[in-house]
C-alpha cells in the first residue's frame, strides 16, 4: 500500500472527468506531470443520482498507478458501502472512503477497510456537521470534506468549506484532510490554508485542453506535489 503517496500536500486528479476512451493515456499524462494520487469516484444511483464506475475500472488503472509510485484513492458515494470493501480492495485500491451518511456503523466499516489492507477514510456532505466524525480518531486515516453536494463534477465550490476544513483538522489532527468539489487554482489555496492535505480536482484538470498543465497550475497554487 502506497501510503507515502499521501504524504505532504497532494493534488488528486479525479478520473470522473476523464475521457474513458483513453483513460490510461490520461492517467499517464497527469502522473508524468507529478500526480501521485488518482481519485476514483464511485456512485450507485441511490446515495447520489448518477451511476459512474465500479471495481473493474479501478482495477484497469491500478497497476499503472502503482508502477508509477502512486495510489488509487476510491471514494464510495454509495449505499451499503460495507458490501463493496472487499471488491475494491481486490481491485487495487490503496484508500477507500465511505460516507458517514450512508453507513450507520461507520466505525466498524472503517475497521473493515483497514483489515482489507487499505487506508480508511470517512466523507461528509456539505450539510453534515464536522463534529459528526469526532469519535473516529484512531480509526479514520482520511477525512474527506465535500465542498460541493456529491453527485456531479463541475459544480461551484461552497464558500464555507475552508471553515469546515479547519474544524475537521482540529477534531482529527492525525488524519489526512481531503477536499473534493469545485477545486481549481482559484479555490485550492483557501482549503490548503485551512489545513487540508489532499485536493481532488476533476473537471479543472481533465476538462482542460492541457490536463498536465492544469494539474501543475493547481499544484503550484496549493504548494503541493
Amino acid at each position: 500500500m502506497s501510503s507515502e503517496a499521501f504524504s505532504g500536500r497532494r493534488v488528486a486528479p479525479s478520473i470522473l472527468s476523464a475521457d474513458f476512451a483513453r483513460l490510461g493515456a490520461q492517467v499517464a499524462e497527469v502522473m508524468d506531470a507529478g500526480a501521485r494520487v488518482i481519485h476514483v469516484d464511485v456512485m450507485d444511483g441511490h446515495f447520489v443520482p448518477p451511476i459512474t464506475i465500479g471495481p473493474l475500472v479501478a482495477a484497469s488503472i491500478a497497476d499503472q498507478v502503482h508502477d508509477a509510485g502512486g495510489a488509487v484513492d476510491v471514494h464510495l458515494m454509495i449505499e451499503r458501502p460495507e458490501a463493496q470493501i472487499a471488491e475494491f480492495a481486490r481491485a487495487g485500491a490503496d484508500s477507500i472512503t465511505i460516507h458517514t451518511e450512508a453507513d450507520r456503523h461507520t466505525n466498524r466499516t472503517l475497521s473493515a477497510i483497514r483489515e482489507a489492507g487499505c487506508l480508511a477514510g470517512v466523507a461528509l456532505n456539505p450539510g453534515t456537521p464536522a463534529d459528526s466524525v469526532a469519535e473516529l480518531g484512531g480509526v479514520a486515516d482520511h477525512v474527506l470534506c465535500m465542498s460541493v453536494n456529491p453527485g456531479w463534477g463541475g459544480q461551484a465550490f461552497i464558500a464555507g468549506s475552508p471553515d469546515k476544513v479547519a474544524r475537521l483538522a482540529a477534531l482529527l489532527p492525525d488524519a489526512v484532510i481531503e477536499v473534493d468539489g469545485g477545486i481549481d487554482a482559484d479555490t485550492v489555496g483557501s482549503v490548503a490554508g485551512a489545513g487540508a492535505h489532499v485536493f481532488v480536482a476533476g473537471s479543472a484538470i481533465f476538462g482542460a485542453a492541457d490536463p498536465a498543465g492544469a494539474y501543475r497550475t493547481i499544484a503550484a497554487a496549493a504548494r503541493a506535489s
